[in-house]
């Protein structure tokens, strides 16, 4: 059987678990908090953040972090993106020599502007090869529910993708494999930033052809700042792509859409955060986001927008404007 450690009981991570017991591993998973783990474990429920969802018997919990690696043939990723490199330093130590790190996180780092999984090599001191991310439609609680849905496993080593692929393939999750780790990351990590803007829209009242429009080139700037780093733009209109951006726009499950709707409401940022229970990862990753690009010399105006929001007070209607007055150009990525 293999065994798999997922670090982190939030909802998307829990779901994961529950995906890799349904598909016959044996899953530890890793908590900070004690009382949480202890539930987890008395009742094979998590509480917190998916109170309907029962986890199969094969799931276990701990807040030990070596009981959670001991054997693991996957290590899945599931905190916040913004603390992984201060997490992952305390557990590279206990991982086995063959582990393959699993990014379930979809995020860009402040600061640094790596992509999670570069932030896995360097922290974890491992190859390209041992390293995979998910990414795709992860709404955490339609999972949960056993709704059919599809996803993406991807790994520069296609075998790894294929091994954890099967790892995850059960009757209601779906995993395609790709080699395209870097367009799987970005898809993810600045779809939540479009799903912030659109969320806005909505919070405005504006209607379906404004959210179309940011759903639209908001795929065109992800597939530019995707093929500058040398993504595949096939990607792009996938499940990694183009599927988890009309998810994340699109549904009041998407934590982003929701803080981004609570904005254009005309919540303030920390009002916000305060009626948030979650980490909405576009809100702090759109500041890395346009810092990417920048570095790149990547147009993101949509990005530029959300940060003027979200991080400098700008009013929803004033960045409208804005974007709506720029001077007009070809259609074209």
């Amino acid at each position: 059987m293999t065994r798999c450690a997922v670090f982190g009981t939030g909802s998307w991570g829990t779901a994961f678990a529950m995906i890799l017991a349904d598909a016959g591993c044996e899953v530890t998973l890793w908590g900070r908090r004690q009382e949480l783990v202890d539930a987890i474990n008395a009742t094979h429920v998590n509480p917190d953040y998916l109170p309907d969802t029962r986890l199969a018997e094969t799931v276990r919990a701990t807040t030990d972090p070596a009981e959670a690696l001991a054997g693991a043939e996957f290590a899945v990723l599931a905190v916040p993106s913004q603390t992984l490199r201060q997490n992952l330093a305390a557990w590279a130590p206990l991982l086995g020599p063959d582990t393959v790190l699993v990014s379930l996180m979809k995020g860009i780092e402040l600061g640094t502007a790596k992509r999670m999984s570069e932030v896995i090599q360097e922290i974890a001191e491992v190859g390209p090869e041992r390293v995979a991310v998910v990414s795709g439609p992860n709404l955490a609680r339609e999972i949960a529910n056993k709704q059919p849905a599809a996803s993406v496993v991807a790994c520069t080593d296609e075998l790894v993708a294929k091994r954890l692929q099967t790892a995850c393939h059960t009757p209601y999750f779906r995993p395609y494999t790709n080699t395209d780790v870097v367009g799987c990351e970005l898809g993810g990590a600045v779809k939540n930033v479009i799903g912030l803007a659109v969320g806005m829209a909505d919070g405005m009242g504006l209607g379906d052809n404004t959210k179309a429009t940011l759903m639209t080139r908001g795929l065109a700037e992800i597939t530019r700042l995707g093929l500058t780093l040398g993504a595949d733009p096939h990607t792009f209109a996938g499940l990694a792509g183009m599927g988890d951006l009309v998810a994340t726009c699109s549904s009041p499950l998407s934590r982003n859409h929701t803080f981004g709707t609570n904005l254009g409401r005309g919540m303030t940022l920390e009002e916000t955060i305060a009626a948030t229970k979650q980490t909405a990862e576009g809100v702090k990753s759109c500041e890395s986001v346009l810092d990417l690009a920048r570095r790149h010399g990547v147009d993101m105006p949509i990005v530029a927008a959300v940060v003027d929001v979200v991080h400098r007070g700008r009013p929803t209607q004033e960045v409208l404007a804005g974007l709506m007055a720029r001077s007009a150009k070809p259609e074209r990525h």
